[in-house]
């Protein structure tokens, strides 16, 4: 049964373009279904029924969180739920597709419904209190600050962030070209501060850090390698310790601060859905919420006529 899956990802990867990010998540759903299978006695995929997968839907809705205490109630989240499902029905229509399997079960699990969770981003003094160059500039410092930089000012994903190579720089342009999913290019503008950061990082701290087995990616670790997801988001969370910040700072989070800030400032939505290489509009849209929120705020703060009198409401 893992077999199919690891045909599955390996077409998520290298004929549909997504991210390992992306596979990795799939993978994890998938081989949860075929552990559950396996404890069940279902030896392969043409053994497996509906009623089975909805029996696994319902064995994970009540099961508890492995990262939670034995003593707790908590159980998976409708999120998660939606994404499991979401990962078999994927799976299953491959399968048909490819003729792997003769039909897909899976188009009759019904998806639960799925909130919209609002982007977070960060206040302006957030941002200027996270990107205060550190006192101390070293090679180690000089890339996060160009990483920091470059992420809230071009509003680029994590896996963009960390694949982004020397030949993609226009700096002298003001530009950068960026890969993103689906292997779809772009071209995002860079602005002063962020090309002054990462020509010093450039000039000054790069050459420091490459070694005979170094490749061509911009950002390097100590050990002159590229970087993983995971160290990425963990050097960015460091700065935000070190700045002072005490929010739950994540990559994502200053693509989401790009994007918001933005549109508070005039940008047009369909120029931002280009910025950030969104498919639809429809994803984009989302900032307009978190925007107009911010906005409602500042003028029921400011405006002189935003708060209404008790009394007056009364008469």
């Amino acid at each position: 049964m893992r077999a199919l899956v690891e045909d599955f990802l390996s077409y998520l990867r290298h004929e549909r373009g997504h991210s390992e990010c992306t596979a990795s998540t799939y993978a994890s759903l998938l081989f949860r279904f075929t552990d559950w299978a396996q404890k069940n006695n279902l030896s392969d995929w043409k053994s497996v029924e509906l009623s089975h997968l909805m029996s696994f839907i319902e064995y994970e809705r009540s099961r508890s969180l492995e990262t939670e205490p034995k003593e707790s109630t908590r159980t998976l989240s409708s999120e998660s739920v939606y994404l499991e499902i979401a990962a078999l029905r994927a799976l299953y229509k491959f399968a048909e597709q490819e003729k792997f399997l003769p039909a897909n079960i899976a188009e009759n699990l019904s998806l639960p419904r799925r909130w919209k969770r609002l982007p977070k981003s960060l206040s302006d003094p957030d941002i200027d209190q996270l990107l205060s160059p550190e006192p101390i500039q070293t090679p180690h410092t000089l890339c996060d600050q160009a990483i920091l930089e470059l992420a809230y000012a071009s509003g680029l994903r994590r896996s963009e962030l960390k694949d982004i190579r020397l030949e993609q720089l226009q700096l002298e342009a003001g530009f950068i070209n960026v890969i993103g999913k689906g292997n779809k290019e772009r071209v995002v503008p860079v602005g002063k501060k962020a090309i002054e950061a990462i020509q010093r990082y450039l000039d000054s701290g790069r050459p420091a850090l490459v070694n005979k087995k170094s490749t061509a990616n911009v950002f390097l670790t100590k050990r002159g390698t590229a970087f993983a997801s995971g160290t990425i988001w963990k050097r960015i969370k460091d700065r935000a310790r070190r700045a002072g910040i005490t929010k739950n700072i994540t990559p994502h989070m200053l693509r989401h601060s790009f994007a918001t800030h933005l549109l508070e400032h005039g940008a047009d939505l369909r120029v931002i859905q280009e910025l950030l290489g969104h498919a639809t509009i429809n994803t984009t849209e989302v900032y307009t919420h978190v925007a107009g929120q911010r906005l409602r705020e500042v003028h029921r703060k400011f405006h002189p006529r935003a708060v209404i009198d008790k009394d007056s409401a009364k008469e």
